[in-house]
């Protein structure tokens, strides 16, 4: 098969496409797949680590802009739709999957007016604009959570779950001390980075039985590793973590964002977490998808605005003393997780070219 993923800009949506690119190539070595994003998304520095092929088209986004930068966004529109169909005139797709985000938007309106198969990946509880439009120009919507159906056409609705990028999850031995891994996606979160400082300065007493793993991001790297220095705890610090999948099996307790990629890989790897909300994320759906997983007491979640460190002290020092709840918070997490989710939208697919 010929196939074209298209969207990006952010780890939350190019890492679910990852997982499936990987379960087609594993299905037939002979797929050729082209991924299609912005020129400045997180696509541009994963993807040749990947080994896979990117065309970038000029998109921008139109949320949160001057008046100069809205009129640099709608023009980059249909300049990106004339570049698309370039690139499906070019590498002639048999299937094409959005994967979220504004940056999907020009190539899958492109295959549509060339009647090629389509699909959508929606990983949030609440659809983002882009696609909420595409999900009536496509053939299939992957969704995540079941609450996202009554966005869509009900009949192009398939409740898949997020697919998460490793094929095999890893088993490690566990640890004496409780990890607590941190991070607030793949740029960091400035506010997560502070209270998380603040809060290890209350839980000095608790050095002998803690450890933690903070990624920061690249902006914060040398400011949080810096604070570290005048803390009790075994740290590792990291801008950026590339094996994410033994981190994630070393974790006890996270504390990080609620984008619906980590979403799956908490509950993939069936662990307890903080969930602190990103504020400002379209119709807020990391506070819905943070919700989801409170509800089934998989996690516990703390609103950005009332995030600081004496309360998320409070949080940690709490779990820390009770193991069977961190234990029960994981299991709950783990019943959540849709481990097939890339097989079973890979199956969807080829149902969707040979139908």
């Amino acid at each position: 098969m010929r196939l074209i993923m298209a969207g990006g800009g952010t780890g939350g949506h190019l890492f679910p496409g990852l997982a499936v690119a990987r379960e087609f190539q594993r299905r037939d070595a002979g797929t050729e797949i082209l991924f299609v994003g912005s020129e400045r998304g997180i696509e541009n520095r994963i993807l040749p680590q990947e080994g896979f092929p990117l065309a970038a088209v000029p998109i921008k986004g139109i949320k949160g802009r001057g008046a100069r930068g809205l009129l640099e966004a709608l023009y980059s529109v249909p300049v990106s739709f004339i570049r698309s169909l370039g690139i499906i005139a070019r590498f002639r797709p048999e299937c094409c999957i959005g994967l979220g985000g504004y940056a999907s938007a020009p190539l899958l309106f492109a295959a549509a007016v060339k009647r090629i198969r389509c699909a959508i990946m929606e990983q949030n509880l609440r659809p983002g604009l882009t696609n909420r439009i595409l999900g009536w120009v496509v053939n299939r919507v992957f969704t995540t959570f079941k609450e996202s159906t009554p966005y869509f056409p009900h009949s192009k609705v398939v409740e898949t779950g997020t697919p998460v990028r490793w094929q095999d999850l890893p088993q490690v031995k566990k640890e004496d001390k409780l990890t607590l891994l941190v991070f607030g996606g793949s740029a960091g979160a400035h506010r997560i980075n502070m209270c998380v400082i603040d809060a290890l300065g209350r839980l000095k007493d608790l050095a002998g039985g803690l450890q933690v793993v903070h990624q920061t991001g690249e902006i914060d790297y040398n400011l949080i590793q810096d604070a570290y220095s005048s803390l009790p705890f075994n740290s590792e610090v990291n801008s950026f973590i590339d094996r994410m999948d033994q981190t994630y099996a070393r974790a006890d307790l996270i504390v990080c964002r609620a984008g619906a990629s980590t979403i799956a890989e908490i509950t993939a790897f069936g662990k307890a977490a903080v969930l602190v909300p990103y504020p400002y994320a379209a119709d807020d759906h990391q506070r819905l998808n943070a919700q989801a997983l409170k509800a089934c007491g998989a996690a516990e979640m703390i609103l950005d605005q009332e995030l600081n460190g004496e309360r998320l002290a409070g949080l940690i020092r709490d779990l820390h003393g009770d193991r069977k709840r961190l234990e029960a918070m994981g299991e709950a997490a783990q019943k959540m997780g849709r481990p097939e989710a890339a097989k079973r939208i890979v199956d969807e697919c080829y149902a969707l070219f040979q139908g």
